[in-house]
């Protein structure tokens, strides 16, 4: 079976997005909340996931990871709704 690739988003407690990429979306957003996630949402937390897409390879969720954080926020937040 082929392992399932991740381009999440998250919310942070101050209102701020984070976005990422991962092959286990619970286990991430776990580590994220303990505070041994990424170095942006330590002391950010808790975290809730708002968005999700799976993709077949790592390069195409890594790409939309890239693409999605060259948004502005009102882009961000648009395309989350779009997609939803």
């Amino acid at each position: 079976m082929d392992k399932k690739h991740y381009f999440y988003v998250l919310e942070c407690s101050d209102g701020s997005y984070y976005a990422g990429y991962t092959v286990e979306i619970a286990q991430r957003i776990k580590k994220h909340n303990e505070g041994k996630g990424a170095k942006y949402t330590r002391g950010r937390g808790p975290v809730k996931l708002l968005y999700y897409e799976e993709y077949d390879s790592k390069s195409l969720a890594l790409k939309m990871e890239r693409e999605f954080k060259k948004l502005t926020r009102k882009g961000k937040e648009q395309y989350i709704l779009n997609h939803s």
